[in-house]
């Protein structure tokens, strides 16, 4: 549900301005056009969320790849660390349910 929550929200901006996580470099990659991609980057994780309720033992291992795609993104930007580091645990526990579901999911 996380992420699509998340995905939702690059597009209104409630909870918090996505807008900021993005460094300066990426920023200037994208031609300046960096909400466009946030807003691009929200559509990727709803459709993340959705792939992750309905077939869990592909998307948790789409999941945690984005994650570390974010990890990544965060790292080019000082002052995240913190929030790089949760992301990493996230991951972990989309691996996990990667491992689980494909031990359990067919029973």
């Amino acid at each position: 549900m996380a992420p699509i929550v998340a995905g939702l929200d690059k597009f209104f901006h409630l909870l918090v301005d996505w807008d900021k996580y993005l460094p300066g470099v990426v920023n200037t990659l994208v031609g300046g056009h960096g909400h466009a991609l946030m807003m691009g980057v929200g559509v990727i994780e709803i459709v993340a969320g959705i792939g992750v309720a309905l077939k869990p033992r592909l998307f948790s291992y789409v999941v945690a790849a984005w994650l570390w795609g974010i990890i990544l993104n965060l790292l080019l930007t000082p002052g995240y660390f913190d929030v790089a580091l949760r992301d990493f645990g996230l991951s972990l526990g989309a691996l996990a349910l990667g491992r689980l579901s494909a031990e359990f999911g067919d029973r």
